[in-house]
């Protein structure tokens, strides 16, 4: 992942836990939806336009999956009271 070359101006933080879900929306006439619920909350991710896909939206894709599977080791590490390879001291 690279590093941000300036700092957020603002964080969102969104908790999981019970009800929390994440869902991959394929549909027939436009690209796919990533929905991620929160309770009242809701995110949903999409490519830059509704009607393609371009390089820069497949890259991000890639990198949303790599990340996302590098969360989850780390929450199962944690859960399981295991130290994790990437933390930072």
């Amino acid at each position: 992942m690279r590093r941000r070359t300036a700092r957020p101006t603002s964080v969102i933080s969104l908790n999981t836990g019970d009800g929390a879900t994440a869902e991959n929306i394929a549909y027939p006439a436009r690209t796919p939806v990533l929905a991620l619920d929160f309770g009242a909350t809701s995110v949903l991710v999409t490519t830059s336009a509704a009607d393609r896909v371009t390089a820069a939206d497949v890259e991000f894709a890639r990198l949303l999956a790599h990340e996302a599977g590098a969360f989850a080791r780390s929450v199962e590490r944690r859960f399981r009271g295991l130290a994790d390879s990437r933390e930072v001291a």
